[in-house]
């Protein structure tokens, strides 16, 4: 270890950072919170009392079962785009249709919030590509572009083709052996 390194020296907290900035962009992050952020209140609001002063006003009502589900779904389906992030158009949609069910079945739609949030995140959701890999010198990209002469003095690039393993063939040598003994190999 040389004293130069400082890998192993960085504070857990800067690492954890990286590491959850790393996951965050691999996958629809803000997608799947807007999502969860929307399904609470429209599972909350059917079920609170509001107190004021010595008077309850009690919110229930009887799609308190279907706000329940609604508001379950939906952050089930934020969890979804989080950790199975392939099946994210499928979420958005569902996120979106289960934010416009919640409008009239769960006290319109958690009163708006849960509705805007929900249909937030199913739009994030379906808009969300994974990004590409850079190029890098090695694959190719600009700077590994081969151009060749044609001879009228144009310069065309080159197609380039990328094998599996990115390591340069050596052409095979000629073994003048394998000729001499009819083909056979040795050990026959």
């Amino acid at each position: 270890m040389s004293p130069e390194s400082t890998g192993q020296n960085e504070h857990y907290l800067r690492v954890f950072r990286r590491g959850f900035r790393t996951w965050r962009g691999n996958r629809p992050f803000w997608a799947g919170l807007f999502t969860m952020v929307g399904g609470l209140p429209i599972a909350y609001f059917p079920y609170a009392n509001m107190h004021l002063g010595n008077v309850t006003l009690a919110m229930s009502t009887t799609a308190g079962a279907g706000s329940l589900i609604i508001g379950v779904l939906l952050i089930t389906l934020g969890l979804t785009m989080w950790f199975h992030h392939i099946v994210r158009v499928f979420a958005g949609v569902a996120a979106i249709l289960l934010a416009l069910i919640s409008i009239p079945v769960a006290n319109i739609g958690g009163f708006l919030i849960g509705f805007l949030f929900s249909l937030l995140g199913g739009a994030l959701s379906i808009s969300w590509a994974p990004g590409e890999p850079k190029p890098t010198a090695a694959h190719g990209g600009a700077q590994g572009a081969v151009f060749k002469d044609a001879g009228s003095g144009t310069q065309e690039p080159e197609p380039e083709f990328q094998s599996a393993a990115s390591v340069p063939q050596q052409p095979q040598q000629y073994d003048a052996t394998a000729e001499v003994e009819g083909g056979r190999h040795r050990g026959e």
